[in-house]
């Protein structure tokens, strides 16, 4: 056996001896995302965080004891978002009941690859390219909805169903309807509770006057957890989990919707041939010229990665200066190569509509761009009728001969 092979062997059984099924009693804090805040606004925010970590915990249980904290929620919609007996089901550990309905269907399935907290960094992320996708920020690469518009239920439930063809996403089309329920509102809760403790760490400091000491009893984190009904800081945070969860009870509203597809025949794949090369697409600006060549950019990096280095000024290939990211949690960073379309292979869904989607809302957290859409054929802009025709070449470069 070849020694390379050593490193993932050796993960393998540490994952197979340390029980990853076995749930932990508290969802690790966003430590990563606590040092982009502090380099950020050159201001310490272990105190921040620690009070973060307490209204977390308090309003969202734990990875044994989810909650759902509807009742800090002033919409109806939110606060129906997740059912707490489906969280009950995708938490905790392992087992099945004597009617054959599982529980621990997170710990299951995913967090091996996502991580407890949904933060794309479970035990086996390393062994992956792409990794996994973190939740806690809010942004979904494959879905239906506009840029940075969240998902829908159908959207994952999709994902879930189907995987994502080229990387370690797999498919669960095997796991019961009401299991996969389960794991989209966990995936939810788990989106919603990270975005919600990304932006107390970052509110704490840039509105409530935290840095190295805790700010007076109004605005401070902790007169939450002590129950104070009148405080700023109370205020503050609803109003965060508000704006967060509002995002996801609209996502339905954002669905792009897609007009009738022309007739896919050779001359709409030569027209489409065309537009890919122009410079109002320049898709094999990045795709290359027949998409079988795609340029992996030294300055391309995903938003995971830009947050905790380019944004912050820390260059990307810098290690020592990435080194004290990379111990708060941070995956190596990685160049983002544009996908090879010879190969026929489409991440996030090859049907038609999801590829005219594709173009015209770009994807969210890469630097793939969206294609600007007009009603009359214009000088910078391209028709629907011509975004159907480079959906009909992107399409046909993968069919075999």
């Amino acid at each position: 056996m070849r020694p390379t092979f050593l490193p993932s062997l050796i993960v393998l059984a540490a994952l197979l001896l340390c029980g990853c099924d076995a749930p932990v009693d508290h969802y690790p804090p966003n430590e990563l995302y606590s040092l982009v805040v502090s380099t950020r606004e050159m201001v310490s925010t272990q105190v921040a965080a620690d009070d973060t970590t307490a209204v977390v915990e308090a309003w969202f249980g734990t990875p044994v004891q989810p909650r759902w904290p509807a009742d800090q929620m002033s919409g109806s919609a939110a606060k129906a978002l997740v059912r707490l007996d489906n969280l009950e089901r995708a938490a905790g550990r392992v087992y099945a009941d004597q009617d054959d309905l599982h529980f621990g269907l997170y710990n299951e399935h995913c967090v091996t690859c996502h991580g407890v907290s949904g933060g794309g960094n479970g035990p086996a992320s390393l062994l992956q390219n792409p990794y996994p996708r973190d939740f806690r920020a809010g942004v979904f690469k494959w879905k239906s909805t506009a840029r940075n518009a969240r998902p829908t239920r159908d959207d994952l439930i999709k994902i879930l169903q189907h995987g994502a063809a080229g990387s370690a996403m797999p498919t669960f089309r095997l796991i019961p309807e009401q299991d996969l329920e389960a794991l989209v509102d966990y995936v939810i809760f788990l989106s919603v509770r990270g975005q919600f403790e990304r932006e107390l760490i970052s509110g704490a400091v840039q509105e409530l006057e935290y840095d190295e000491a805790r700010p007076s009893d109004g605005l401070s984190l902790m007169s939450i957890v002590g129950g104070d009904e009148e405080s700023e800081a109370l205020s503050f945070a609803r109003e965060t989990l508000d704006r967060i969860t509002d995002g996801w009870a609209r996502a339905d509203d954002a669905v792009i919707q897609v007009p009738p597809e022309t007739v896919a025949d050779a001359a709409s794949i030569q027209r489409g041939r065309e537009w890919f090369h122009s410079p109002k697409a320049l898709c094999s600006g990045c795709h290359g010229q027949d998409g079988d060549h795609p340029l992996a950019l030294q300055t391309n990096y995903d938003d995971w990665t830009t947050e905790f280095t380019s944004r912050i000024g820390i260059t990307p290939s810098d290690r020592e200066a990435v080194r004290p990211f990379r111990s708060a949690g941070a995956l190596r960073p990685r160049i983002i190569v544009p996908r090879k379309l010879s190969d026929g292979v489409f991440r996030g869904g090859d049907d038609p509509q999801t590829v005219y989607r594709r173009l015209v809302t770009g994807i969210d957290g890469t630097p793939m761009p969206a294609v600007n859409v007009s009603d009359q054929p214009s000088a910078t802009g391209l028709t629907s009728d011509q975004i159907w025709d480079i959906v009909h070449y992107v399409r046909s470069l993968g069919e075999s001969e």
